[in-house]
């Protein structure tokens, strides 16, 4: 399938850029190539973090007790006592 692609410019620090050299340099690709599928998985991830509940961490008072509960009567004075 041919793909449409938009050239850009971005600005990476060297040492980044280097890094991505080697990667590619090992991998048989070119740079540009391993950048393209960096985005692309970046720009995956962001948005399964959106769209996805599955994908979220519990809240940290999911299966545990914030305070003891000593009884029915500090429930309401906790309640009542609030201002």
């Amino acid at each position: 399938m041919l793909r449409h692609m938009k050239a850009v410019t971005i600005h990476l620090d060297e040492s980044v850029y280097r890094e991505f050299q080697i990667l590619a340099r090992r991998a048989k690709r070119s740079t540009s190539e391993l950048i393209r599928e960096a985005m692309d998985s970046y720009s995956r991830t962001l948005s399964q973090k959106r769209n996805s509940l599955r994908e979220a961490a519990p809240a940290a008072s999911v299966g545990a007790i914030l305070e003891p509960w000593s009884g029915r009567g500090d429930l309401l004075s906790d309640f009542f006592d609030r201002p």
